[in-house]
């Protein structure tokens, strides 16, 4: 019997949050793998996905250690966004893709070498890497940015985190 998961925060302020948030359950996740969900809330899951998760992971890191690597995820781009420095989170989503045979587009000194620094909006560089890449990662100080990404993206979205 699973226990509810009780919110971090009152989603209900964060704009735009509610039309992209997908309730993810453990028969979800074994039937599409989430494919094509934004995951921008821990608030999605319930306790029995989050199990199914971390299980998963263990598995895929028994599979590493074992073999050194798998393809797994061979063919795929991740592109890695963030507004903010990072050093534990951006180096834990590129190394378990790398590791998993994709391929990252690491977009993580502050955005300071990108178009952002020349005043692009945040849509308009979730399109471009969407043409890019399967799925965007995002870190960025505004609370609600990674729902706003998720709106402009036809990928998924994964929230780093957002706001202060």
């Amino acid at each position: 019997m699973s226990k509810e998961l009780q919110p971090l925060f009152d989603l209900s302020r964060v704009n735009g949050l509610s039309s992209h948030l997908s309730v993810i359950n453990q028969e979800a996740i074994k039937g599409n793998g989430l494919t094509n969900v934004d995951i921008l809330s821990v608030d999605q899951f319930d306790l029995d996905s989050i199990d199914y998760i971390f299980n998963r992971a263990r598995e895929m890191r028994a599979m590493v250690q074992t073999i050194g690597g798998v393809d797994l995820l061979k063919g795929r781009v991740l592109a890695c966004l963030f507004y903010e420095p990072s050093t534990r989170t951006s180096s834990s989503f590129i190394s378990a893709m790398e590791r998993l045979g994709g391929s990252v587009i690491p977009i993580t000194s502050g955005v300071n070498f990108s178009s952002v620094s020349k005043g692009e909006s945040l849509g308009d560089t979730i399109r471009t890497l969407e043409q890019y890449s399967d799925v965007i990662v995002l870190r960025h100080p505004e609370v609600g940015s990674a729902a706003t990404a998720a709106s402009y993206a036809s990928v998924p979205v994964i929230n780093a985190g957002d706001g202060p």
